[in-house]
């Protein structure tokens, strides 16, 4: 069974910096690409950063700063999304997502095998 469990969300001010987890079980995180996405109510699932399966090129979404860092251990099977200076629109559920690892190419064009089940972040003003 393969699972994607997200960690780190929770209540923050803004301002703040928080990192949230993904760890991967029953699939070889390598052979996968892995994304972020997040999703606000009544609104559809945004992607926010991907990056390839070897860590070497990421891509963040084109309405997103530098406060957003994705990265990768695939030795430990986790894929992290760092998010510098919080603020409130960045209050959403995240989840962690793995495509193929020839399936993706970059940008926000990241067709997912398997979805985590998401964690809240929710950002204070």
């Amino acid at each position: 069974q393969v699972l994607l469990v997200e960690s780190g969300g929770g209540l923050k001010q803004t301002g703040d910096s928080l990192r949230l987890s993904c760890a991967a079980s029953g699939l070889t995180l390598s052979n996968y690409a892995a994304g972020w996405f997040r999703q606000t109510p009544g609104k559809e699932r945004d992607f926010v950063a991907g990056i390839d399966w070897s860590g070497g090129s990421t891509w963040k979404a084109g309405s997103l700063t530098g406060r957003f860092t994705i990265s990768r251990d695939n030795a430990a099977n986790t894929v992290s999304l760092q998010i510098n200076n919080l603020k409130p629109e960045d209050t959403a559920v995240y989840f962690c997502a793995a495509a193929p690892r020839n399936s993706y190419y970059g940008g926000p064009f990241f067709t997912a095998d398997y979805w985590g089940q998401g964690t809240q972040v929710t950002v204070s003003s």
